[in-house]
């Protein structure tokens, strides 16, 4: 009977949780405060009813409460788990980069302070050993970001506020539970309890948590693209994969679960959007959401129905150690915030915090279910001692009641007397404008259905006029924008398209016009383009987008692996990966374009969407410049990725136009589910890559320079095999004035530019340029740079000889090549010297 009463007893529960929602709203609390009142008034029923001599009725589900078949192990690894993965899930972890350092400042330093504050305060005041009073300080370290972001959200608090606290308290679990397993093991004698052990076990628990989690994030990540129209199956990874990382850490790896579960998080946050589809990763957040909300309530209903077994015989003097506790906490938590964070900023080690802020936080510093469930484990183990049981039981539940029935109804009020409830200066400033171009569509799209529905005039005028009334007043208000800067409207705006540019390219993914890896890494400069954008403005935002154009490292590596090794199918697939993201990229930025001058320009101003055009432009322009250069070095695989582009395109629109026919039963199922198949089937041809074909057969790259076009087949073989196909990236420096002159370069494909001091010359396919130094046995009299991508055949220097050796034609030819080019060079120097003697002989004139 005992399993059946106890899944009755959760389904009560959810019950119940369920309906404290709107209780909490009506009542204008926090759902946690009500959450864990109603918990421990459950907890007080149960043992009254259990143990009551007026009725034994309700003994067997009083008894499911008091004596929960979950020990404080078991809430830990059903809960902890799920709550950790969904809010990694939810947090914008780019945004949150930018106060990496007051994160870790408050969620890995504050834990160790608050320790020391507090056991170093209990100790002169108990009986009980130093590191029992160290262990509570560790348990009621742990903060609860539930109910205090829960506050900020529903007050319109500033989401910087919320990152802050939540990425505080997604680290310090991991921190506060690796000191209290250390502190635990200390006064157990499962360790050794010197300082060095304890810091050499934090670090290990923090590095291998990190690793392990990383690993499991990236086998999600390559897991989820198999499932990609299965949603169901996506969740079911999903949930699976925080449970295995979170116990494979804790059972079997001795690491922090908590710092693996949350690792695998964030590396699921960031690669998991364009692994699936749009629709996909909505679907599974929904999913999540609804499982947080159930671990969350579950966790904190049944931690605080344990409340009234941990509070035994309280008496004055507990509370005047719990005042001591809290004291303690406080004064901590504030030197952190006071002291460390301002100390941060001044070396410039982390962004500026505001003392509103800080006042928040130090105030917001909630205590939940994590610390009830560590005070349970203390109970549990019958290797302490009772009276360090009882200590650690009643301290740490009465300092979470405390702090949800203090802070939690105080934390609301205080927000407001900073103001941080209220809209940011440039938000407030563009309200109004906002306001009124939101009505004058509302009032066009009730124009619409007022014709569409034949609604009566006198009911129609009644609710245009309600419309027509606001909307002249928002026209009446300018909100103060016009004090507003036009930098502080460009930098808005930045966001603003870097926003739409995201959705853009998800809506190609979703579309399937776009591969899961061009959008990847289409997003991820997106974001830094973003970051930038909010740090530094305009100037910012360009210098990114000039370095998201920029080769990565790894193109010069499968450079020199192709050189060198001659292994060019990495290089080949890069610069494949190159052409499909500098179109997917300028097909976006038409996009933007044309959004900014829509949808910009009622929000900031003509004056501002120029400036936003104009950048737009400059990097369209760019990349159309890039893009260029590789369609000019490989026209036929170009023209395949194109027409592979459109293939996909119309794909789309043939399965949008069979889903509107199957909406309107046009079709029934079994034809509709023929002619998606077949789509499917067209798509997985369409959306498989050609190979770029390199270009690097010797041979008969040879055989196309003019020099030796004439040359027999095996003349030309023979000469080939002298040769060593080189490629050369756009702007790569081949040859540098001075150094000594081995060898020599044919080029097969694309074009550079010879720099002397005097001239530049540019030279195209068939031409050579590094001869005269092995002609003239001289050192090199100029830098040549590759003006786009080059297929270069080179010679060195004794098989050069030993060819026009062989020659005496193909010698002389060469030799007329390099004296044409001196001419040119000392034709340049005598234009450039005559032009020197004119300026002079004019300033004379002048004088």
């Amino acid at each position: 009977m005992q399993a059946p009463l106890f899944i009755a007893a959760i389904a009560g529960l959810l019950v119940v949780i369920s309906l404290i929602q709107p209780l909490a709203r009506r009542l204008k609390v926090a759902p946690s405060v009500l959450l864990a009142l109603v918990g421990t008034a459950i907890g007080v029923l149960s043992g009254w009813l259990l143990y009551t001599p007026s009725t034994d009725a309700f003994n067997q589900i009083a008894s499911v409460f008091v004596n929960l078949p979950l020990n404080s192990q078991g809430i830990l690894h059903l809960f902890l788990p799920v709550l950790l993965f969904q809010t990694t899930l939810t947090l914008d972890v780019r945004r949150m980069a930018d106060d990496a350092g007051v994160i870790f400042v408050m969620a890995v330093v504050a834990v160790v302070v608050a320790t020391a504050f507090i056991g170093f305060a209990l100790a002169p005041f108990t009986t009980v050993p130093l590191v029992a009073c160290l262990l509570l300080g560790a348990i009621v370290a742990t903060t609860d970001p539930v109910a205090v972001v829960a506050i900020f959200r529903d007050i319109g608090a500033p989401a910087r506020l919320g990152r802050l606290v939540e990425g505080e308290s997604l680290l310090n679990d991991a921190a506060a539970i690796a000191l209290f397993v250390i502190l635990l093991g200390a006064m157990t004698g499962g360790s050794a309890p010197t300082l060095a052990d304890g810091v050499e076990l934090f670090l290990w628990s923090f590095s291998g948590g990190m690793a392990l989690g990383y690993i499991g994030g990236q086998v999600l990540v390559r897991l989820l693209p198999l499932v990609r129209d299965f949603r169901l199956a996506q969740v079911t990874l999903s949930v699976a994969m925080p449970y295995l990382v979170y116990i494979i850490a804790e059972n079997f790896i001795g690491v922090s679960g908590v710092v693996a579960v949350v690792v695998a998080g964030i590396v699921i946050n960031l690669a998991g959007p364009s692994r699936v589809t749009p629709d996909g990763w909505t679907y599974l957040n929904d999913v999540w959401d609804q499982i947080a909300f159930w671990a969350s309530s579950l966790i904190f209903m049944l931690a605080s129905i344990l409340i009234p077994k941990l509070l035994v015989d309280v008496g004055w003097y507990d509370i005047a150690l719990l005042a001591i506790v809290v004291a303690a906490a406080l004064a901590a938590r504030a030197v952190v915030l006071f002291g460390l964070l301002p100390l941060m900023s001044l070396l410039q080690l982390s962004q500026p915090v505001s003392t509103p802020f800080k006042t928040v936080m130090l105030w917001g510093g909630m205590r939940g279910a994590i610390t009830l469930t560590l005070a349970l484990g203390v109970t549990e183990n019958l290797a302490i001692d009772p009276q360090i049981k009882r200590f650690v039981a009643v301290l740490a539940t009465g300092f979470v009641l405390f702090t949800l029935l203090v802070y939690g109804t105080t934390l609301k009020p205080l927000i407001k007397v900073f103001g941080l409830d209220k809209l940011p200066p440039l938000d407030a400033a563009m309200r109004a404008q906002v306001l009124a171009l939101a009505l004058a569509n509302v009032r066009e799209g009730v124009a619409r259905a007022i014709s569409e529905y034949h609604i009566a005039p006198a009911a129609a005028e009644e609710t245009d006029r309600r419309y027509r009334e606001r909307l002249i007043e928002a026209q009446g208000l300018d909100g103060g924008m016009d004090e507003i800067l036009d930098r502080d409207r460009v930098t808005v705006g930045l966001v603003s398209i870097s926003n739409r540019e995201r959705e853009i390219v998800l809506r190609h993914l979703r579309e399937r016009t776009a591969s899961i890896h061009t959008a990847e890494e289409l997003l991820a400069r997106i974001g830094r383009i973003a970051d930038r954008a909010r740090a530094g403005g305009r100037i910012e935002y360009n210098r990114a987008a000039r370095q998201a154009l920029a080769f990565p490292r790894t193109m010069r590596l499968a450079q020199w692996l192709q050189r060198n090794v001659k292994y060019d199918r990495w290089l080949a697939r890069l610069l494949g990966d190159r052409y499909e993201m500098l179109l997917l990229n300028r097909i976006v930025l038409d996009e933007l374009i044309a959004f900014t001058n829509e949808k910009i320009e009622p929000l900031l101003g003509r004056r501002v969407v120029e400036i936003l055009t104009e950048i737009l432009l400059g990097r369209r322009e760019a990349t159309t410049t890039a893009l260029e250069a590789l369609r000019l070095q490989y026209p036929d695989y170009a023209d395949s990725l194109d027409q592979r582009f459109l293939q996909k395109a119309a794909l789309r629109l043939e399965e949008d136009a069979y889903r509107s026919l199957y909406a309107q039963n046009l079709i029934g199922t079994e034809l509709y589910s023929n002619l998606s198949q077949g789509v499917n089937e067209n798509r997985e041809t369409a959306d498989s890559r050609p190979k770029l074909d390199m270009g690097m057969r010797t041979e008969e790259l040879t055989a196309q320079l003019p020099l030796f076009r004439d040359l027999s087949e095996d003349r030309i073989r023979a000469i080939s095999r002298l040769m060593r196909p080189l490629f050369a990236v756009p702007g790569e420096l081949l040859i540098r004035k001075g150094e000594r002159g081995d060898t020599a370069y044919f080029i097969s494909s694309g074009a550079v530019e010879v720099i002397t001091e005097h001239v530049r010359v540019r030279l195209g396919r068939g031409d050579v340029f590094g001869e005269i130094a092995l002609l003239t046995g001289q050192p090199r009299t100029a830098d040549v740079r590759a003006l786009g991508y080059c297929n270069l055949l080179v010679l060195s220097r004794t098989d050069f000889r030993s060819l026009t050796d062989k020659d005496p034609t193909l010698k002389q030819h060469m030799a007329n090549m390099a004296a044409q080019r001196r001419q040119m060079n000392a034709t340049a120097v005598e234009d450039d010297a005559l032009a020197s003697e004119e300026a002079a002989e004019n300033l004379v004139k002048e004088s």
